[in-house]
């Protein structure tokens, strides 16, 4: 990294800083990661989470990120925003606790058991991962939920056996865009794991700048690895990938 103070590095939360496991609500972040953040802090511009999770449940599930110097934490695919222990965030949307109530009846209607909603606030994720089939499970939540999201204005971010509905107008590729700009970046890295990362993989080549996109790897999501620059071994890996970052800058 030639250019350090006006780098920008963004990582996503669940399978690239956290271990993906059956319980969304059991994810916790690598034990290693908040301290390595830290010293990447302050070395690069600025270091960015882009997540699809509210940012105060990304703080719960990552004990120390709260102390990582000038971290943004940039939540709901960056309609929610943490910063310097600030909170700031547009009025939740109408669709999402609609379409919550809806889901109940329609999972019923489907037969489908051991597949998990989550109250996401601004968007309620529907997981197969804990369902006897989770593939197919997956695949037969499709057509219902895309008709339930359009009802009720809201899209669906298909992700590793989920399906999220949260409202249009806002993705990782855009968010990641505008956060470039605001930091008026020199270069930029983004590092992810799952399907809504592509947006965010195409911001940063579609960016101008200098930059390098990294795939949290695993055997579920091949569309990603195929699209990265550099593909690591799982959250491990990317810690491992972030120490050596470190060094070098140091360096």
């Amino acid at each position: 990294m030639n250019d350090p103070a006006g780098a920008v590095i963004g990582l996503d939360f669940d399978g690239t800083l956290s271990p993906i496991v059956p319980d969304p609500a059991a994810a916790r972040i690598h034990p290693a990661a908040p301290e390595i953040l830290a010293r990447l802090s302050e070395r690069v511009l600025s270091v960015v989470i882009l997540t699809g999770r509210p940012p105060e449940t990304v703080l719960s599930l990552g004990p120390g990120l709260a102390e990582v110097p000038g971290l943004v934490i940039l939540g709901h695919y960056g309609f929610e925003r943490w910063e310097s222990g600030r909170l700031s965030a547009p009025p939740p949307p109408a669709g999402v606790p609609r379409a919550e109530a809806e889901l109940p009846l329609l999972l019923r209607d489907l037969g489908l058991s051991g597949v998990v909603v989550e109250d996401k606030g601004r968007a309620v994720a529907v997981h197969t991962r804990r369902s006897p089939d989770p593939a197919k499970a997956l695949e037969t939540l499709h057509a219902p939920l895309r008709a339930l999201a359009e009802r009720n204005g809201l899209v669906v971010e298909p992700g590793r056996y989920v399906l999220e509905l949260r409202p249009p107008g806002m993705d990782k590729g855009h968010a990641l865009s505008l956060f470039l700009a605001e930091r008026a970046a020199r270069s930029a890295m983004f590092v992810g794991d799952d399907l809504g990362d592509l947006a965010a993989f195409e911001a940063v080549r579609v960016s101008g700048l200098p930059g390098v996109t990294v795939c949290s790897g695993s055997s579920e999501v091949s569309a990603l690895a195929e699209r990265a620059d550099l593909v690591v071994d799982g959250p491990d890996g990317v810690i491992t990938l972030l120490k050596e970052l470190v060094s070098a800058v140091r360096r």
